[in-house]
């Protein structure tokens, strides 16, 4: 049942994707209400498929790519709920392709790493705030992708997107930094829980990813920083944006990824 849950979830998300795109192409000719109807679908058999293949006997297969999976699939919740209450589904296909392709990575490439979280319930804390800190932060870059997006568009054709399936620039960057807030704050978490619960962060195990996960903090403090007190808006939060992002994602998957696929 678990290959089954798989390619069902990739088959529903994939038709989102495709419905979402003929929504943004052509507004006359492609059902929302249907693609999000399949995009829940698929969102549900792709937690039953993680469900399991990350809940084994004995422990749970926090590999890589199921980590991986188990990120995009809180992302395309998160966004499923917010395409709800504000008129935003220009990211909705890249999200919905995005987790059809880490279930598929999950499933084609043979990688395990067996713990035992049950057993040590202040790991437990450590690795829910971790994967909220990330998958929050990782949706503000997609929204500062998109912010980008559309002041491109505004320069290059003004007054014509006035009926264009994009949300407001104003709106945009204000969830923008309303992530970035929340993101950061949970990424503070994870980082207090990790120095309370385990064992030595600066140790061998833990070093390259503490620091990078510090130096992404600061990245993101700044940033917030400079937009309070210096209004910045922009290229500079764009840019700062996609920085603190890859210094977190090299932190939780760098190292993971050399040892787990390339070794």
């Amino acid at each position: 049942m678990t290959t089954v849950f798989a390619i069902t979830g990739i088959v529903f998300y994939l038709a989102a994707a495709a419905l979402f795109m003929g929504k943004i192409v052509n507004q006359q000719h492609s059902n929302k209400r249907l693609a999000l109807i399949l995009a829940i679908v698929g969102a549900l058999f792709h937690i039953s498929y993680l469900s399991q293949a990350i809940v084994i006997a004995p422990g749970q297969d926090m590999s890589i790519t199921n980590v991986l999976s188990l990120v995009a699939w809180l992302i395309a919740v998160s966004m499923l709920i917010s395409a709800s209450v504000m008129p935003n589904i220009i990211l909705l296909p890249v999200v919905f392709c995005f987790c059809a392709m880490t279930i598929i990575a999950a499933l084609l490439i043979p990688v395990r790493h067996i713990m035992h979280i049950e057993m040590q319930p202040g790991l437990v804390i450590h690795i829910t705030l971790s994967l909220f800190a990330y998958g929050t932060l990782v949706i503000a870059f997609l929204y500062a992708l998109q912010m980008s997006f559309i002041t491109r568009k505004l320069k290059q054709k003004g007054a014509a997107l006035l009926n264009s399936p994009l949300p407001p620039l104003m709106l945009v960057e204000g969830m923008l930094f309303k992530l970035l807030l929340v993101g950061t704050s949970l990424l503070v978490l994870a980082l207090v829980s990790g120095f309370v619960f385990l064992e030595d962060m600066f140790g061998k195990t833990y070093a390259h990813k503490t620091v990078l996960s510090l130096i992404a903090l600061v990245v993101y403090a700044v940033l917030l920083i400079g937009q309070r007190l210096q209004g910045w808006r922009g290229r500079r939060v764009i840019v700062l944006t996609v920085i603190g992002l890859i210094l977190l994602t090299l932190a939780y998957f760098g190292s993971r990824f050399v040892r787990e696929i390339l070794l």
